[in-house]
């Protein structure tokens, strides 16, 4: 990792708890794991992380989709398709075939001359045939075995960026992550009331699905966190939602704007998208469940950054060690309080 790179993974929890951290009572710091990138060697294929005895059983299926051929015969775009390819083999009939198209399209537009939806529609129909075709029934045991439960070795925050989807860009399959993406990939203090939706999230992974690996990925050309850098914050609001939500990560752009006030915009975006990452994982240790399995190790901390722009992944943990003398929730108190 560059040395760019590690001046980042100390965050902006490290910066602000390290005093605390490394005295005679506790000790917090993160820790450069990986940084690989897409154009690598082919790693090895993941182990099956299905357990046998599932948490909780999946209710029996009650839609069936038809494919395709199902459909019908009198389908627009096979007239379409027929027209065009009347087309291609009769030059003569070409005005002919031409306006019945445009015909046949016509009939897509809503009466305000708007596009139809069924465009959108058939994206999505299209789009489940081919992962029916292509990926559930040429993996018949994967889904047998999805059908029991579910058990995943990872619970990932992501962005809901449509460029960013965790399950593509980290390969992951059905069955091996617990997802949830929201606004700039962002972990909420411990709040039972305005947190709720985060939290139940994170309880029911830790202490139902046993996940062994929280993962917080951050990435490049972040919308909510170039909000988060120009929003004023104060007082006035110009959205219903978005400002409330991303100023949860406010310690990492005062941490930015300390550090790197005389840089570019860009450039101090591109710092906060690393500090916001430590932010939420300093938020994570502020739910008692999450403590108590980085207590007892069957629990770890991870926080990454996706760059798509760079092709490139990089990868930090979270070290957490307690003396004897100090509880560990005193500790994450002080952290998460230092944050705020």
């Amino acid at each position: 990792m560059s040395n760019c790179t590690m001046s980042t993974v100390k965050g902006c929890l490290a910066s602000h708890v390290i005093s605390t951290a490394t005295s005679s009572q506790s000790r917090v710091a993160f820790r450069p794991v990986a940084t690989a990138r897409l154009n690598s060697s082919p790693s090895t294929p993941p182990p099956n992380l299905i357990q046998n005895k599932p948490v909780f059983a999946a209710p029996a299926p009650i839609i069936h989709p038809l494919l395709k051929e199902d459909m019908g015969k009198d389908s627009y775009e096979e007239a379409i398709a027929a027209l065009q390819k009347l087309l291609s083999e009769k030059g003569e009939l070409g005005p002919v075939a031409a306006a019945k198209i445009d015909g046949i399209r016509a009939e897509l537009q809503t009466a305000d001359g708007s596009a139809s939806s069924a465009e959108s529609i058939e994206k999505l129909k299209a789009g489940f045939i081919h992962f029916k075709r292509e990926k559930y029934e040429k993996n018949p045991a994967l889904h047998a075995e999805l059908a029991k439960g579910q058990s995943p070795k990872f619970m990932i925050f992501a962005c809901s960026d449509s460029r960013v989807c965790p399950s593509h860009v980290l390969d992951m399959q059905p069955g091996e992550a617990f997802i949830v993406r929201n606004v700039a990939n962002m972990v909420p203090p411990y709040d039972k009331v305005k947190y709720a939706g985060v939290g139940s999230a994170i309880e029911f992974a830790v202490l139902s699905l046993k996940v062994q690996e929280i993962v917080v990925i951050g990435h490049s050309a972040c919308g909510g966190i170039k909000g988060l850098m120009s929003f004023p914050f104060d007082g006035s609001y110009s959205t219903d939602f978005i400002e409330d939500w991303v100023k949860i990560a406010l310690p990492a752009k005062a941490k930015v704007l300390a550090e790197h006030g005389d840089k570019p915009f860009a450039e101090q975006c591109a710092w906060c998208e690393k500090e916001a990452v430590n932010v939420s994982l300093g938020n994570l240790l502020s739910y008692p469940f999450v403590r108590e399995g980085l207590v007892k190790k069957t629990l770890a901390l991870k926080g990454g950054y996706y760059d798509f722009i760079k092709g490139s992944f990089e990868l930090w943990g979270l070290e957490f060690s307690l003396s004897p003398s100090l509880s560990v929730k005193d500790v994450a108190t002080i952290l998460h309080w230092k944050l705020l």
